[in-house]
């Protein structure tokens, strides 16, 4: 993936620094970072899994930058929600003293980020190839007005640009936190929590003890920490289909993702539900949203000797399972 990144470093476009660390900004599984000096690389992404498949290949790698972090040059891989794209490009070039690399593909927004930044500087011809384009422009560009930070949703919760459901409260969500039984057990997990919506509603229930927050992106999680301020709830930055210790749990919550990018992978969602069943106690249930479409009643048949949709409308079902069966 991105064979732009090495056409611009072999054609010189991206002048790489002989010395000095080189930020890597949202890189994901697959990107080809060889054309770069690896030792010299320090690999940003919030997203667990793909940070520990660059862990693995020896690279460094941290979740967020660090506060008043400087670099000799950056690459910033967009992703496909504009806010955040603007706000990863606007902090590598404050943190960066030499040329910063732009990359990504058309339907992730590429040509219209050109496009403004020709608007406040002079990019570098760009480098198209893959049905994307990759440019360069120098650090030290004041572009502080892209950088948004957290921002205040209804309901007083804190979220952040690129997180999902950054501009309000989630309607599946609330409809299963409308759902949801008075008594839910003692050992709780809200798998792939997000900024914490969900996990405030759970912990309004007092037979819960103890609430695990399990959350891959980082950004998400640390929202999560300002919204859910209870002593009872645990934060775990982990990848929500492996985190946690079979048959732990009372019970489960969840309203899983089902897209990377803009393709739709039900296998996702299939996989929280399997890990769920995993984390369950024989009695254990679980309560998860999807949209109307989704096909999760055949692995929820299987992992489950219980199943019910108890709610749902045009959109959404809340479906219930309980009794994960022991095979598992």
């Amino acid at each position: 993936m991105s064979q732009r990144l090495s056409l611009a470093v072999h054609s010189g476009d991206f002048a790489v620094p002989e010395t000095g660390r080189i930020a890597v900004f949202l890189p994901r599984e697959g990107h080809d970072l060889s054309a770069l000096p690896q030792g010299q690389l320090e690999v940003i992404q919030p997203l667990k899994p793909e940070n520990d498949y660059w862990t693995t290949r020896g690279l460094t790698c941290v979740a967020e930058a660090e506060a008043g972090a400087t670099y000799a040059a950056a690459v910033v891989f967009i992703p496909r929600a504009k806010p955040l794209a603007r706000q990863l490009v606007a902090q590598a070039i404050a943190a960066t003293q030499g040329p910063v690399l732009i990359d990504g593909v058309k339907t992730d927004g590429i040509d219209s980020l050109l496009k403004e930044l020709k608007k406040r500087t002079a990019p570098s011809a760009a480098t198209s190839k893959a049905h994307g384009k990759a440019f360069c422009i120098e650090g030290g560009l004041d572009l502080s007005d892209w950088i948004l930070g957290a921002q205040e949703v209804s309901g007083g919760f804190v979220t952040a640009p690129g997180v999902f459901s950054a501009d309000g409260i989630d309607p599946a969500s609330a409809l299963l936190a409308q759902t949801l039984p008075a008594k839910l057990g003692k050992e709780v997990a809200d798998l792939g929590a997000g900024w914490g919506y969900l996990s405030a509603q759970i912990l309004g229930r007092d037979t819960v003890e103890t609430l695990h927050l399990v959350e891959a992106d980082h950004i998400a999680l640390t929202c999560a920490h300002r919204n859910v301020n209870d002593a009872r709830a645990q934060f775990h930055w982990a990848d929500a289909r492996q985190w946690g210790v079979k048959g732990s749990l009372d019970a489960v919550v969840m309203n899983p993702p089902f897209h990377t990018g803009r393709a739709a992978e039900p296998a996702l969602g299939q996989a929280f539900i399997a890990n769920a069943a995993r984390l369950l106690k024989p009695a254990g249930q679980l309560w998860l949203v999807a949209n109307r479409h989704l096909p999760y009643e055949t692995p929820l048949s299987e992992a489950f000797a219980s199943l019910t949709e108890v709610a749902g409308d045009n959109r959404f079902k809340i479906l219930h399972a309980a009794r994960p069966r022991r095979s598992r």
